[in-house]
């Protein structure tokens, strides 16, 4: 009997001695279900906890009101694979403060008030499968290079923000993506979405419900008209019309061939002036001669 009470004894002291160092190592204010996660959510937070152990894997952090994330929070997690901060008061993410995550699977920043997506953002984050960025009301800048190198990027979410147009390379160079949400965008049917709207229609098949879902509104009066009412033969007049690069390489092109022209005759002027007064200068010659 007593090896039994004595073997039930270790256990329970083992046992302690586990839930003890997870309690203690445990944030403030925090949960921490099992040793590598810790669990903020829902709790007032105005900043970042303290003392969140190096070995977390996954970060809850929703429903706070956490402003921003240093550039170098990230550095010391090198195990983080999960990270919700949705429904916070995030302005901005530094360039560089994702780039350090090379674990990171699942990131969630929707809900918050982003403005944009610059480049270099997430930098070459690998190992993202699903990226979260919707329901925020005053995201209306993704760069074209935004998503660059996120090679393993499955799930993105762009839904609900404030979006009128998008560059097609922004989506175009994501090889693993098959799931993207852009409905509820405030998306205007100009020339600048011709491209888009080409690409939803090549790859309507990564849509929850296609271009069903997806609405723009009319340049001219400003009236909602869903995509499956247009075609590609309603923005042909866009194939016609010139960017702004365009027009600058046609009038370099047209100020160089000027230059070219101009310099051209004054070479030709000069050579048959030359050319007369050595013809002058050799009949005086000859005359000369023949005296």
């Amino acid at each position: 009997m007593l090896p039994c009470i004595r073997w039930l004894r270790l256990i329970f002291l083992s046992l302690s001695s586990v839930f003890w160092s997870r309690a203690e190592n445990c944030p403030s204010n925090c949960l921490c279900p099992d040793p590598h996660t810790v669990d903020c959510s829902g709790r007032g937070l105005t900043r970042l906890p303290d003392e969140i152990p190096l070995d977390v894997r996954r970060l809850l952090l929703a429903d706070n009101w956490i402003p921003r994330i240093p550039s170098d929070f990230l550095v010391l997690y090198s195990d983080l694979v999960y990270l919700d901060l949705r429904n916070n008061s995030l302005s901005q993410i530094e360039p560089g403060t994702l780039s350090t995550s090379s674990r990171l699977v699942f990131l969630d920043l929707g809900s918050n008030n982003l403005t944009e997506i610059p480049k270099g953002t997430f930098g070459e984050s690998r190992s993202l499968i699903k990226l979260r960025l919707g329901n925020n009301p005053y995201l209306s800048m993704v760069s074209e290079d935004a998503f660059c190198g996120l090679t393993s990027l499955r799930e993105l979410e762009l839904e609900r923000n404030a979006l009128s147009t998008l560059k097609v390379g922004a989506l175009s160079q994501l090889p693993s993506l098959r799931l993207v949400r852009l409905e509820g965008n405030p998306w205007v049917c100009n020339c600048n979405f011709a491209n888009l709207f080409t690409w939803l229609l090549e790859n309507s098949h990564k849509l929850p419900n296609g271009v069903e879902g997806m609405e723009c509104s009319l340049p001219m009066d400003g009236r909602q008209v869903s995509l499956t009412q247009l075609s590609k033969d309603s923005f042909r007049e866009c194939q016609a019309t010139l960017t702004l690069t365009d027009l600058l390489i046609i009038i370099f092109s047209g100020i160089s061939v000027s230059v070219v022209a101009i310099m051209t005759s004054f070479f030709l002027a000069s050579t048959v002036h030359c050319f007369q007064r050595w013809s002058k200068g050799t009949k005086g010659d000859e005359e000369e001669s023949e005296e």
